[in-house]
């Protein structure tokens, strides 16, 4: 009975990844469907797109799946994490350039160093601090990105409505404590490609 009740929790914890309607990224907080600027049909597209890569680096080896994060914007890869030597670095990146439908890869994937207690609590400030910035500034529709911090350096991943938002959320990030650098990757919603029926 016990098995049963976890293999339902399982399915239903996978299933619920498919909806669509859960802000829960790879990154952490996602991009929420309802909000996205993409059409319906490019984010259909990016979520294929998604599960083929995703799949494939699994399939070149299981340790990426905690190690290494993923995440397509409109036929752009956006690849974060750790890996243990350069060779596996570029291999991701070719298999990235690989999947059907890339217009980009961008591989900020660094080489793994000895575990940092002290630096891994200040990366996880510095994003939570980024991340109550955007979401209390009223000009900034926070939904539509995502954060990933290395070593003071802020990754921002998402689709910005003008270029004076995409701006704003340079310089939010900018202004917090001891960041080192920021590493934008964020598109403007003009700059989407537009399906037509």
């Amino acid at each position: 009975m016990k098995i049963k009740f976890l293999l339902l929790i399982f399915v239903g914890f996978i299933l619920s990844g498919c909806v669509g309607v859960s802000s829960k990224g790879v990154f952490g907080t996602g991009v929420s469907v309802a909000l996205d600027p993409r059409t319906v049909g490019t984010q259909i597209d990016d979520s294929i797109m998604q599960k083929t890569l995703t799949a494939r680096i699994l399939a070149r080896d299981k340790k990426y799946f905690l190690s290494v994060k993923s995440k397509v914007l409109d036929g752009r890869i956006f690849l974060t994490g750790k890996v243990d030597r350069p060779e596996e670095k570029l291999q991701i990146t070719k298999i990235a350039w690989e999947t059907k439908g890339t217009r980009s890869v961008r591989n900020d994937i660094k080489i793994k160093e000895e575990f940092n207690f002290k630096q891994s609590a200040k990366d996880i400030l510095i994003t939570t601090q980024l991340r109550t910035a955007i979401i209390v500034n009223k000009n900034i529709k926070a939904t539509n990105y995502q954060i990933d911090t290395y070593k003071k350096k802020i990754y921002v991943y998402g689709i910005a409505r003008t270029s004076e938002e995409k701006d704003l959320v340079i310089s939010e990030a900018k202004e917090i404590l001891d960041v080192e650098n920021v590493i934008a990757s964020i598109i403007l919603v003009e700059d989407l490609r537009i399906q037509k029926d």
